[in-house]
């Protein structure tokens, strides 16, 4: 089963597609989304909207996971990544493709084993799991595959 992850964002989102069978995982790509900030946010919105369209026409997933959002510092900048993840659950779900949605928490604990595991934990698992000879980065890409996985 191909997989598309995605760790959501307005500036940058992070994607990874592996494929899942029998309990083996293979990355197939990942990488950023990324839209200026100079842009308007109906313009960036776009943007994200044509990227996920791109990944979904590219590798087929049967399955895309999205992180869900917690923020409690900044609000203003939080309503920004809603509105980019609400693109990204609707873009899937208009192109056919199951939409899966999981916590940071659950996110952690499937991939680490430990839902308050800290970051570097989970991209320390996410490069054994898949066997990469290095690790994702940016860590959005690393917190895509995660959600994938």
């Amino acid at each position: 089963m191909i997989i598309l992850g995605i760790d959501p964002g307005l500036a940058t989102v992070g994607f990874g597609v592996i494929n899942a069978e029998r309990g083996h995982y293979t990355v197939l790509d990942y990488g950023i989304i990324s839209t200026p900030k100079e842009d308007t946010l109906p313009v960036r919105l776009r943007k994200v909207e044509e990227g996920v369209k791109t990944l979904i026409e590219t590798y087929h997933p049967q399955q895309v996971a999205v992180e869900e959002l917690f923020f409690s510092k900044n609000v203003t900048t939080g309503i920004a990544v809603a509105e980019a993840r609400g693109v990204i659950v609707c873009t899937s779900h208009r192109l056919g493709v199951k939409v899966s949605e999981y916590t940071p928490l659950q996110v952690k604990q499937s991939v680490v084993g430990y839902g308050k595991a800290e970051k570097h934990q989970v991209i320390a698992m996410v490069t054994s799991i898949l066997k990469l000879k290095n690790p994702p980065k940016p860590d959005d890409t690393a917190d895509a595959v995660a959600i994938a996985i």
